[in-house]
């Protein structure tokens, strides 16, 4: 529910399937066989071979939800959501629901109190380019950029000709407070009031 309500690229759905599948397979791994070890005595299963596959397997899920976005790694968290999410359906497939309960109060404890403590203390990524038509005026915006406090440690500028005209292309990462995340991203499309964004994240 909490990579739900953010809007992150695995859900609700994705989670309870995760966490059913995991648990199914805990199961059928530990009882799934009996009636072959009670016919044949002299046959031994490791009940840890099915739950094993389901840590490799979830890694293909997992890595589904990772993506490279203009050098910047989204889904991590969720990936590591998922990651955890199998472990915890292993975990209630054994009956150890104790066990599983607490995992699942940490879980949300780091997604939600660390969330909070980042909005803080932590920094977030923007991802921004734009378009002046001299060279100095977007010196001097990444001049204004770093007298306000927005950090960047270093920018992409290249010359463009658009049909004759001359245009100057900057690609910068800027990185800001995260309680002060919104507030920043305004004051820049202020700033750049006449000059050309072409993309914000």
């Amino acid at each position: 529910m909490e990579r739900e309500y953010r809007a992150k690229e695995a859900g609700m759905r994705t989670h309870f399937l995760v966490a059913l599948g995991s648990t199914l397979f805990m199961i059928l791994s530990q009882y799934g066989f009996d009636d072959v070890i009670n016919a044949s005595p002299n046959i031994s299963m490791d009940p840890s071979r099915i739950a094993s596959q389901v840590v490799t397997g979830i890694g293909f899920i997992g890595a589904g939800t990772i993506i490279l976005q203009k050098h910047v790694v989204k889904g991590l968290t969720t990936a590591a959501g998922l990651w955890v999410t199998s472990a915890i359906g292993l975990t209630c497939g054994t009956g150890l629901y104790s066990l599983a309960t607490a995992a699942t109060l940490l879980v949300l404890i780091c997604l939600e109190l660390f969330n909070l403590l980042l909005l803080h203390f932590g920094h977030r990524n923007i991802n921004l380019a734009f378009r002046t038509e001299t060279q100095q005026q977007a010196l001097d915006i990444l001049q204004q950029f770093g007298e306000e406090g927005i950090e960047f440690d270093n920018y992409d500028m290249r010359q463009h000709h658009n049909h004759g005209h001359e245009e100057f292309v900057v690609d910068v990462e800027l990185r800001v407070k995260r309680k002060e995340y919104q507030q920043h991203i305004l004051q820049i499309i202020r700033r750049l009031d006449g000059v050309r964004i072409d993309n914000i994240e």
